[in-house]
C-alpha cells in the first residue's frame, strides 16, 4: 500500500504544503456522484481531487478505508474549476485514541 501517491514524490519546497482531510467524496464528504473518489475538504468545503487515486490508499471500503474514515493528509496543488489538482499527497497516519 502507498502512502505518497503524486505527481511527484517528494513536496515543492517552494511551495506551502497544507494539512487537510481527505476521505472519499460521495460517502464521507457529502459530494455528488455515484462512485467512490477521493476528495479533500479545507475551509469547510469539499473538492473531488485529480492526480491521485483512492485505491491507492489502501481498501477504500476497509474498516479504516477512505469510504469508512476521513483522514489527514499534507498536500500541495491548486484548485482549478472546482477541483483540486494535486502535486503532492500524503496521508498521515491514524491518531489513536486514548483508551482504543
Amino acid at each position: 500500500m502507498a502512502q505518497t501517491v503524486s505527481k511527484t514524490t517528494t513536496p515543492d519546497p517552494s511551495l506551502p504544503i497544507q494539512t487537510v482531510e481527505v476521505s472519499c467524496g460521495k460517502c464521507k464528504l457529502g459530494l455528488p456522484g455515484t462512485t467512490c473518489d477521493m476528495a479533500i475538504r479545507f475551509d469547510g468545503k469539499a473538492y473531488y481531487v485529480d492526480g491521485a487515486n483512492i485505491d491507492s490508499f489502501g481498501d477504500a471500503h476497509a474498516h479504516d478505508g477512505m469510504c469508512n474514515a476521513i483522514r489527514k493528509a499534507e498536500v500541495q496543488g491548486q484548485l482549478v474549476d472546482n477541483r483540486f489538482k494535486v502535486s503532492y499527497i500524503k496521508v498521515l497516519p491514524e491518531v489513536k485514541k486514548e483508551g482504543n
